[in-house]
C-alpha cells in the first residue's frame, strides 16, 4: 500500500512543485500579451503580409488564366 502512495504522491509533489509554477508562469504571461493586443511593429507586418497576400493573389489568378488559356487540361493533371 505505500509503494502505491509514493508511486502517486511523489510525481505528483514533483509536479506541483517545479512544473504548475512555470506552467502558471507561462499562461498569465501569455494571457497578459494577449489583452494587451498588437503592437505597432506587430501591426505593420500583419499589414505588409496582408499586402503581399494580395499581391499573391492577383500573380496566382492572372498565372491560372495563362495556364487555361495555353494548357487547358493543366488543372486535371495529377
Amino acid at each position: 500500500m505505500q509503494s502505491i502512495t509514493a508511486l502517486i504522491v511523489i510525481p505528483l509533489a514533483l509536479f506541483l512543485i517545479f512544473v504548475a509554477p512555470i506552467w502558471l508562469f507561462l499562461h498569465y504571461r501569455s494571457q497578459r500579451q494577449v489583452s494587451q493586443g498588437l503592437s505597432d511593429e506587430e501591426y505593420k507586418e500583419l499589414t505588409a503580409l496582408g499586402e503581399q497576400a494580395e499581391a499573391m493573389a492577383v500573380r496566382i489568378s492572372t498565372l491560372e488564366s495563362i495556364l487555361d488559356a495555353e494548357a487547358p487540361e493543366w488543372r486535371n493533371k495529377s
